[in-house]
């Protein structure tokens, strides 16, 4: 499809919370494969439509288990908690320490419109985090215990 312009600090779109998506369409499978092109030309873990200026709750994920593409992702199970280093493809060269939940549980839609539930720990809980709070307009440096060397 298309690789995006990836937006940066400072752009209002980050600070805004995104727009629940009706229904899944021909658009909307359009962004998660162009969300998707991007991530990976970045090399990130994870993306959200905010970041290339999209205002919609959808996100793409890949910790290297397989893509997971997710519409009005909404975590409904979250356990345990985890200090890890963090970086994001939206504040380049910043990299900083973040308490997450080690184990949570994730439910939306896939790119049918079928309902899905994520299961995840480790690195994929952290990513599906992050990008969930990219769709509240909520940022890794909002939630950092320190900030550490950049990437």
């Amino acid at each position: 499809m298309a690789v995006y312009r990836i937006v940066e600090l400072g752009d209002p779109v980050l600070r805004q919370k995104a727009s629940p998506v009706p229904e899944v369409n021909d658009s909307i499978q359009k962004l998660l494969d162009n969300l998707a092109d991007t991530l990976y030309a970045a090399k990130g873990l994870g993306l959200a439509a905010p970041q290339i200026g999209v205002a919609k709750r959808v996100i793409v994920v890949d910790c290297g288990e397989g893509l997971w593409e997710v519409v009005n992702p909404e975590i409904i199970s979250m356990q345990g908690q985890e200090v890890a280093v963090e970086g994001c493809l939206s504040i380049p060269g910043v990299a900083a320490e973040v308490k997450r939940a080690a184990q949570v549980i994730v439910k939306g839609w896939d790119r049918s419109g079928w309902e899905i539930q994520i299961e995840a720990d480790g690195m994929g809980a952290r990513a599906l985090q992050h990008e969930t709070d990219h769709l509240d307009g909520i940022l890794f440096i909002d939630k950092a215990n320190k900030i550490v060397d950049g990437e």
